[in-house]
C-alpha cells in the first residue's frame, strides 16, 4: 500500500481495492440467489421459507466473526501504516485463532440448541423439517465459512484483493455445479443445498490457508503472544459490526414473525425473494467498505487524516451512482425478476410491489453503511456502533412493529426506507460533529 498512489490516484485506488471485494461479494450473493432458484422451483416455497427463518443463526455467526476480523484487521492496518510489521503479524495470528475458537464453540452450542429452540417457538412442522435438514448440515460448515471471511479481510489488507476474489469465484462456481447435482439430479432437497455449500466452503478454506502458508508476503502463520490490550481494542473496534449483525438477527426473527402473522407463508416467500435484491446491493456497498477500510486504517496509522477523508468522499460519490442504477433496474425489471422465481400470480404481485418500494432505500443504505465503515476504520467505534444499532435494531424494530400493522403489506415494504431515512439523520449529525471537532477543523469531509 502506497500513500502517494492513494493521494494522486484516489479513485483508481478505491476501485483497485474495492472491485475485487465487490466481485467476491456479488458472487456470494448470486450463489444465494441461485440456491433460491433451485430450492423454490424444485423443492417449494415452504422450503425457502424454512431456510429463511433460520437466517438469524447466520447473522450471529457473522456478527462474532466480523467483529473479531474487522477489529483485528483495523489494528493490523494501522500498525502497517506505522511501519510495525512484526506487531501487525502478531495481531493477524491472534485474530485468526480467536475467530477459530469463538465460532467453533458457537457452532457446537447452536447444534445442541437447534431442536429445543424450534420446539419452544412452536415453528410449523413443515418449516421445522426443512430447517433441521438444512441447518443440521450447515452448522458444521459455518466455522469454516467465518474463517474464510476473516482470511479475506487480511488478504485485502495485504494489498492482494484479487486473490480473495479468485478464491471466491472458485468456491461459488463449484457451489452452483453441486447445487445442480445434489438438488436436481440426486433430489437431495435442502440437505443437498447445504452439502453443496459445505464442500465449496471447505475448498475455499484450504485455498486461503494455503495462500498464507506459501504466498503471503506480510501475514504468515507463526507463534504469537496473546495481547489483552489488542484483544480489548479488537472487540472495541469491531463492536459496531457485532451490534449490527446481532441486531439484524433479532429484527429478522421479529420481521419474519410479523410477516407470517399478517400475510402468511406466501408473504415470507415474497420478502425472501425481494430481500435477495437488497442482499445483492448490500454486498456491493460492503465490498466498497471492506475494500477502502484497510486504506483508511493505513492512512490513519500514517497520520494522513485528510487523505482518509478524501477516500470517504470519493467512495460515497461512486456508490451513490451505483444506487441510482440499481433503483432504475429494479423498477424497470421487477416483473421479469419475479417471473424467474415463480409463476404464482399472487407471489409475483407481492414481489413487484416490494422491489419498487424497497429500492428507494438503496441511496440511504449507501450513505449509512459506508459511513459506519468509515468511523470503524478511523477508530471511532462508538459512532459506528450507534449507527449500526439504530438501523439494525432500535429504529428498525419500531418500524417493524408499527408499519405492517397499520399499512399491511405496504408497511412491510416501507420498513427499510423509513429505517434508513431516520438513521441517515443520525449519521449526518455525527459527520457534522466530526467536521466541527478541533482535530478535523481544517478538513472538509462532507
Amino acid at each position: 500500500m502506497n500513500l502517494e498512489s492513494i493521494r494522486n490516484q484516489t479513485n483508481k485506488m478505491i476501485l483497485t481495492y474495492s472491485v475485487p471485494a465487490i466481485i467476491a461479494m456479488l458472487l456470494t450473493s448470486l450463489v444465494t440467489i441461485v440456491d433460491g432458484l433451485f430450492i423454490t422451483n424444485l423443492v417449494g416455497k415452504e422450503a425457502l421459507s424454512g431456510i429463511h427463518l433460520g437466517l438469524p443463526i447466520l447473522y450471529v455467526f457473522l456478527g462474532i466473526s466480523i467483529m473479531i476480523g474487522v477489529g483485528g484487521v483495523t489494528i493490523a492496518g494501522k500498525e502497517l501504516g506505522k511501519g510495525n510489521a512484526n506487531k501487525s503479524v502478531n495481531v493477524f495470528n491472534q485474530t485468526f485463532w480467536t475467530t477459530a475458537l469463538s465460532v467453533t464453540l458457537l457452532s457446537t452450542l447452536s447444534l445442541l440448541l437447534l431442536n429445543p429452540v424450534l420446539e419452544g417457538f412452536k415453528v410449523q412442522q413443515v418449516l421445522q423439517t426443512y430447517m433441521k435438514d438444512y441447518y443440521g448440515i450447515i452448522l458444521w460448515v459455518y466455522p469454516f465459512m467465518m474463517m474464510n471471511v476473516v482470511s479475506g479481510m487480511f488478504i485485502r489488507a495485504e494489498g492482494q484483493p484479487h486473490i480473495f476474489m479468485l478464491v471466491t469465484l472458485i468456491i461459488n462456481v463449484l457451489n452452483v455445479v453441486l447445487d445442480y447435482v445434489f438438488i436436481l439430479k440426486l433430489e437431495m432437497g435442502v440437505g443437498g443445498a447445504a452439502s453443496a455449500s459445505g464442500i465449496s466452503i471447505l475448498l475455499g478454506f484450504i485455498l486461503m490457508n494455503g495462500y498464507f502458508v506459501k504466498f503471503s508476503k506480510v501475514f504468515k502463520f507463526s507463534r504469537f503472544k496473546f495481547s489483552k490490550p489488542v484483544a480489548k481494542m479488537t472487540v472495541l473496534n469491531g463492536s459496531s459490526e457485532l451490534i449490527g449483525q446481532l441486531s439484524f438477527s433479532i429484527t429478522n426473527f421479529l420481521f419474519n414473525a410479523v410477516v407470517l402473522k399478517e400475510i402468511g407463508v406466501i408473504g415470507l416467500a415474497a420478502t425472501s425473494l425481494v430481500g435477495y435484491s437488497g442482499y445483492m446491493f448490500n454486498m456491493i456497498v460492503i465490498g466498497f467498505g471492506q475494500g477502502t477500510g484497510p486504506m483508511i486504517s493505513y492512512c490513519t496509522g500514517a497520520k494522513e487524516l485528510g487523505l482518509s477523508m478524501q477516500i470517504r468522499k470519493h467512495t460515497l460519490r461512486i456508490v451513490t451512482g451505483v444506487a441510482i442504477v440499481f433503483w432504475l433496474l429494479l423498477t424497470l425489471l421487477s416483473k421479469p425478476y419475479a417471473n424467474a422465481f415463480t409463476d404464482d400470480l399472487q407471489l409475483i404481485a407481492l414481489i413487484v410491489m416490494g422491489l419498487r418500494i424497497y429500492a428507494i432505500a438503496f441511496g440511504l443504505i449507501s450513505y449509512n453503511v459506508l459511513n459506519s465503515f468509515y468511523f470503524t476504520s478511523m477508530g471511532y467505534p462508538k459512532e459506528s456502533a450507534i449507527i449500526s444499532s439504530s438501523r439494525g435494531l432500535i429504529v428498525l424494530s419500531i418500524a417493524i412493529m408499527i408499519l405492517p400493522k397499520v399499512l399491511g403489506i405496504l408497511g412491510v415494504w416501507l420498513v427499510a426506507p423509513v429505517t434508513e431515512l431516520i438513521t441517515a439523520f443520525i449519521v449526518y449529525y455525527f459527520i457534522r460533529k466530526l467536521r466541527s471537532s478541533r482535530e478535523y477543523a481544517i478538513e472538509s469531509i462532507n
